[in-house]
């Protein structure tokens, strides 16, 4: 018999002082992500972490490191069916701009390419926020005058 599990989700916590490369760290999240959804589960599972990630700038792009980590989760999930990224910075500022952060899901990269924009060059060049501005996938918040921590979540859906 099939079991409802409507409104359940699992959540495995990574930890809230992960910090690291945003790039780096976002491949590493993407294949605990990968290999949950390998495993199969049977319901929808969150992923969770904080910390602060950093950039080692070497591009003259506009980002941060949580618009950062979402771009190169992207682009190592590769269109994946089923999983979903966020990250945001809890004081509404991302690196040096007035944006939180980003998202991203299975459809990213391709609406990316349909508007002629190069998720690779844009990682390359530091340009995460100008790649999820021209997608529409910025996280705004405003300035919330608290500092808590960076926070990252991955939500991986049954497939």
């Amino acid at each position: 018999a099939a079991v409802d599990h409507a409104g359940q989700v699992d959540v495995h916590i990574l930890g809230d002082a992960i910090e690291g490369e945003a790039r780096d760290v976002a491949r590493a999240h993407v294949k605990i992500a990968q290999q949950i959804q390998k495993d199969g589960p049977r319901r929808p599972t969150l992923i969770l972490s904080g910390g602060e990630c950093t950039v080692t700038r070497t591009g003259t792009g506009i980002g941060g490191p949580n618009a950062e980590y979402v771009l190169s989760a992207a682009i190592a999930l590769d269109g994946a069916m089923g999983i979903h990224v966020l990250a945001g910075d809890t004081d509404g500022v991302d690196g040096a701009d007035e944006i939180a952060g980003a998202y991203a899901g299975p459809e990213t990269l391709k609406l990316a390419r349909n508007l002629g924009s190069d998720a690779t060059h844009a990682l390359k060049n530091n340009d995460a926020h100008s790649f999820f501005k021209s997608l529409d996938q910025q996280v705004i918040t405003g300035p919330t005058l608290t500092n808590v921590n960076d926070f990252r979540a991955i939500l991986v859906h049954p497939t």
